[in-house]
């Protein structure tokens, strides 16, 4: 996939647990199928009402690592959980590009990674804006850096298409024919994320996304990306 070989290293940047399945999760099940290391750095976890259902940061870390154990997610950490950066990332933009440059565990600098995975620009989620803006910034080419990825590609969430202004342009199309069902079954590990019927983070809707995705290739059920550098 991509060229990249095993042993290879991948580095999604989730700006919450969840946006790593619902954005990029057969994508993912598939680099890791294929030999891949793929680790997760999610930003972002509180303990807050949503959606009128309380939520506990405990139960969204459980359900993120069955999540990314369903995917095959070789490391995976949430940076800021119930503290004050994650209440307020936008006030605390420098200190998520230095994190995802250089953090002690899950970042450029610690796992050089061959491809780095970040939301896409135009997202409607706030947070997803600024930690677009931020791992862009991270990855951009510089001296000041050991490393930056030859690769860098966007996800979108299924808000993104139901709820932007305009639909997302992406390039890259992924066949994740082969691992929609693991996809789907990592989905059900945020169970109390998912909401039902129309609504964009039902399992139904996800499905179509994907399904309307594939069908711009061919296949039955694809992700799409932006690609914001492919260098050979």
């Amino acid at each position: 996939m991509f060229g990249l070989k095993p042993g290879d290293r991948v580095l999604a940047v989730a700006p919450h647990p969840d946006d790593e399945t619902l954005g990029a999760g057969g994508t993912l099940a598939r680099l890791s199928a294929a030999g891949i290391d793929v680790h997760v750095l999610a930003v972002a976890c509180l303990s807050q009402p949503r959606w009128g259902t309380p939520t506990d940061s405990r139960l969204r870390r459980e359900e993120f690592d069955a999540a990314c154990d369903v995917l095959g997610v070789r490391g995976r950490t949430i940076a800021w959980s119930d503290v004050d950066p994650a209440r307020n990332l936008a006030g605390h933009l420098a200190d998520l590009v230095r994190l995802i440059e250089a953090g002690p565990t899950l970042s450029l600098a610690a796992l050089e990674p061959a491809a780095l995975l970040i939301p896409a620009a135009g997202a409607v989620h706030q947070d997803h804006q600024l930690v677009h803006q931020a791992a862009y910034a991270a990855a951009r080419p510089t001296g000041t850096l050991r490393h930056w990825p030859q690769m860098v590609l966007g996800f979108h969430g299924p808000e993104d298409h139901a709820w932007s202004p305009e639909p997302p342009r992406s390039t890259v199309l992924v066949d994740i024919t082969g691992t929609a069902p693991v996809k789907d079954k990592a989905l059900e590990c945020y169970a109390r994320e998912m909401r039902e019927h129309d609504h964009p983070r039902s399992l139904a809707r996800i499905r179509a996304i994907d399904c309307a995705t594939g069908a711009a290739c061919g296949t039955e059920r694809a992700e799409a990306f932006v690609a914001y550098r492919m260098a050979c």
